[in-house]
């Protein structure tokens, strides 16, 4: 399915909204110049790798590697619809950290990666590392750094409205 050079976009995606606005990015410029997409998910077992070593069940791996092939699955399935991407496209599941799977699914300088990048707050950034920051420092190819979505901010407010019981007006939804 690779075309003419062997060029890819590859994309991380784990459902979350910013995730999405990356991989349709990404679909995007595999349009433009002619690419295949590489939509990839990062997965590790609970616990950790760690963990795992300590505990190892094969069949529960094999399961929490079929939950993440869904979880893509869907996640492409929610970005594109029935009719997808429009350009040929690879599905990619991976386990480990999602910042060295996304170098590991990259083979060059000629590919593109996008991954999504947002505002994150001090305890978020502190918890979780940033792939985007992760991907910059490492990557032997072009990044693509995409904003959040502007809708991302207006629904995070309004699931904290209604997770504390703030009534909405529907014109406060129009605004």
């Amino acid at each position: 399915m690779e075309r003419a050079g062997g060029r890819r976009v590859v994309a991380g995606v784990s459902g979350t909204l910013g995730s999405l606005t990356a991989l349709h990015r990404a679909a995007a410029e595999a349009r433009r110049t002619d690419a295949v997409l590489r939509a990839v998910l990062a997965w590790s077992p609970p616990g950790g790798e760690l963990g795992q070593r300590n505990q190892p069940w094969p069949g529960l791996l094999t399961e929490y590697r079929r939950v993440a092939g869904d979880r893509l699955l869907r996640a492409v399935d929610t970005a594109f619809g029935p009719a997808g991407p429009g350009v040929p496209m690879e599905a990619l599941v991976v386990r480990g950290t999602p910042g060295a799977a996304l170098i590991a699914a990259t083979s060059g300088p000629e590919d593109l990666l996008v991954v999504g990048a947002g505002a994150r707050g001090r305890l978020r950034r502190a918890l979780h590392p940033s792939v985007a920051r992760y991907c910059l420092a490492h990557a032997a190819c072009p990044v693509l750094a995409v904003p959040p979505s502007p809708l991302q901010d207006d629904m995070a407010a309004v699931q904290r409205r209604i997770s504390w019981h703030i009534p909405l007006s529907t014109r406060e939804l129009a605004d």
